[in-house]
């Protein structure tokens, strides 16, 4: 599990901070690896590193993590209560039946942008399913690595207000 957290940089965030939470659900610590065809060959380890740089360029300190496990996941999203401004996650496998991710999702009460590296819409009929698609700001995906990027982009836009008080247009 790779995370990265403000403990370790020398204390806890303050609410002015624009933190964003990215996480990582079940097998995306195996991307590179694990069917490149459909996923890619970037690993987990370049999407972090990407996002952060990307999340400085815009004025964010993006923290990521992955879990395999649902727990987990659900542990780390409600340690971030009053912390983090926004979270970004592919909730992976986690997607059609994560009704606990959904639920601590709800409970930090901050904005979420759902990410997938494929377009669910064009593989298998279980993958359309998502419990976190109708409490999601957004949804990005089938653009491989970029969803993430693109995803940060999107962070930046909604937490500087700039997509107006009821979403984009």
């Amino acid at each position: 599990m790779e995370t990265t957290s403000r403990e370790d940089q020398g204390g806890r965030g303050a609410g002015s901070e624009k933190i964003v939470l990215v996480v990582h659900g079940p097998n995306l610590n195996l991307l590179g690896e694990r069917e490149p065809e459909i996923y890619g060959r970037v690993t987990l380890h370049e999407i972090n590193n990407r996002v952060r740089v990307l999340g400085r360029e815009l004025g964010l300190e993006v923290e990521t993590f992955q879990a395999n496990g649902e727990g987990e996941i659900v542990e780390q999203i409600q340690s971030q209560r009053g912390r983090v401004r926004l979270i970004i996650i592919n909730p992976a496998g986690y997607s059609a039946y994560g009704m606990a991710i959904r639920d601590a999702l709800l409970a930090v009460a901050v904005p979420v942008i759902e990410v997938h590296l494929t377009n669910v819409y064009r593989r298998e009929p279980i993958r359309h399913r998502s419990v976190i698609a109708d409490i999601a700001h957004g949804r990005i995906m089938g653009f491989g690595a970029e969803s993430y990027m693109l995803a940060i982009r999107a962070a930046a836009v909604i937490l500087t207000g700039q997509d107006g008080p009821h979403g984009p247009a």
